[in-house]
């Protein structure tokens, strides 16, 4: 199954603590159908210093969220959109958004 959402998408958060906000995708855990947002659910972590030199504290750090969670932003309209696919002459699959028709880059 080709991915919906992949990492560097601008995606808006439609359920859950951080509703309405948006951050572009970092990274995508496809197998446990997760992704991790830049600015969304972010939560603290108590850290203990280590050798190397990393220096302990309280770290504030974007936790993931379920996919289902999130919706791209249609590049035309600038609101949230499904994923459709579209299968090109050449065989090739590409992401369409399905509020305007417009091909999404990938």
């Amino acid at each position: 199954m080709a991915a919906r959402i992949r990492k560097g998408d601008r995606v808006e958060v439609i359920s859950g603590s951080s509703k309405g906000r948006r951050g572009e995708v970092l990274r995508v855990l496809p197998k446990d159908e997760r992704a991790v947002v830049q600015g969304v659910a972010l939560v603290k972590r108590h850290t203990k210093a280590t050798s190397v030199g990393q220096q302990g504290g309280i770290i504030e750090r974007e936790a993931s969220i379920h996919l289902s969670n999130l919706m791209l932003i249609d590049p035309k309209t600038d609101k949230p959109t499904r994923i459709g696919f579209r299968v090109l002459a050449d065989g090739r699959k590409m992401r369409i958004a399905k509020r305007s028709g417009e091909a999404l880059e990938s």
